[in-house]
């Protein structure tokens, strides 16, 4: 009888291996969170009103690209080293839809706190535009990291060759 998918070995293996892996995740986010802050905060209320003050949406968009840009090589080198994904333009174009449909969940939070509920000051901003908007982008990421960008692809296996 083979090892089922849903036996108790295999669940927890599945639970402690995505416990280790989020957890690295989390750490490189945290660094992509933090220049994002520390760049969205400089262009938008840097000395008070900063040159992207007027644009809040191109400021976060600005923010989050560079922060991408850190996660993007922090993932591959940590969360998914295990994961033998070589760099295509598959997997970069795959990144690239994940995180467009993610930035477009955060910048919606802030557009909801802005256009909708009419808040435009820094704690407003950062609690709907980083931290919500944050959290259901980092949850959406992982996911999609995860399932398609960082798949798990089988290492060639190397045949002796034939000596003539």
């Amino acid at each position: 009888m083979t090892p089922s998918r849903y036996d108790a070995d295999h669940i927890r293996q599945f639970i402690i291996r995505n416990l280790k892996r989020g957890s690295v995740f989390l750490l490189v986010g945290g660094a992509g969170f933090i220049i994002d802050a520390i760049v969205y905060n400089l262009l938008v209320f840097g000395g008070g009103e900063g040159p992207l003050f007027d644009y809040p949406l191109v400021a976060k968009t600005i923010a989050i690209l560079v922060g991408l840009v850190a996660t993007y090589f922090g993932n591959k080198i940590l969360t998914y080293r295990d994961r033998h994904t070589p760099m295509t333009v598959r997997q970069i174009l795959l990144y690239a839809l994940a995180n467009v449909i993610a930035i477009v969940l955060q910048l919606s939070c802030l557009a909801f706190s802005r256009y909708v509920l009419g808040l435009d000051g820094p704690i407003a901003d950062n609690f709907f535009g980083t931290f919500i908007g944050q959290a259901l982008a980092t949850g959406f990421r992982y996911y999609a990291y995860t399932r398609w960008v960082y798949r798990n692809m089988p290492l060639p296996i190397e045949h002796p060759s034939a000596e003539r």
